[in-house]
């Protein structure tokens, strides 16, 4: 894997007309035994600057289960609070009965099943799956997707290797761009797109997308 237990990864968030508007950590924090297998634990957090803070009271939490041999998705968890609306979205995958379980709570409790295909990641594995992939300029891959109690179809296309400046130096990547749409086929979101550094760390350099909310930027400033 080009990732390993403890492995921490800071990005810079810009936000619209904010040059730097947050940041965003995401920590492989250890190794498990999980569903009769082992699983890493990955724990993404995002929070606003302090000056955003004041105008937008908002907090982000993903965390994963992913298993260690098949990187599919076991159990994962998407936490906001944006102002006084806090909400906690619980999926736990069922890849051999082809459903994911999910539970919503906020003001109330909301439980339900959708189905899924086998290969189906959520957002977080998405990105560790990327980095595992053989990645290579032309490579096409079609990703089901289920995430905060939804599903997507998610295509990815890779170009490259091309170089990128980033608060770590001038760096080779793969850009990958990603093109997805809900369960009525309709698009989320514009301008998609991870650059993937080429060499053996995969480390994600850059992120971007342009959403109804404004535009983000995501760049890594330090890895460890």
């Amino acid at each position: 894997m080009p990732f390993q237990v403890g492995e921490t990864l800071t990005y810079d968030v810009s936000w619209s007309n904010y040059l730097v508007a947050g940041t965003a950590t995401t920590t492989v924090r250890d190794k498990r035994r999980s569903s009769d297998s082992t699983a890493y634990y990955v724990v993404v957090e995002a929070r606003p600057v302090p000056l955003v803070s004041r105008l937008y009271s908002l907090y982000y939490k993903l965390d994963t289960l992913i298993d260690t041999y098949t990187l599919l998705p076991q159990r994962a968890s998407v936490y906001t609070e944006e102002g006084s609306r806090h909400r906690l979205t619980t999926t736990s995958f069922d890849a051999s009965a082809g459903r994911a379980l999910v539970e919503i709570q906020s003001a109330t409790t909301v439980k339900s099943a959708i189905p899924m295909a086998a290969t189906t990641q959520d957002a977080v594995s998405a990105l560790y799956l990327l980095r595992a992939l053989p990645l290579q300029a032309g490579l096409h891959v079609m990703m089901p997707v289920t995430n905060d109690g939804a599903n997507y179809a998610t295509t990815i296309d890779v170009a490259g290797p091309q170089r990128i400046r980033t608060p770590l130096g001038d760096r080779s990547s793969w850009r990958v761009t990603l093109a997805v749409a809900d369960g009525n086929g309709q698009t989320v979101g514009k301008n998609l797109a991870i650059w993937i550094a080429d060499d053996a760390q995969r480390l994600p350099l850059k992120l971007q997308a342009d959403l109804a909310v404004g535009g983000f930027v995501l760049l890594l400033r330090d890895a460890r």
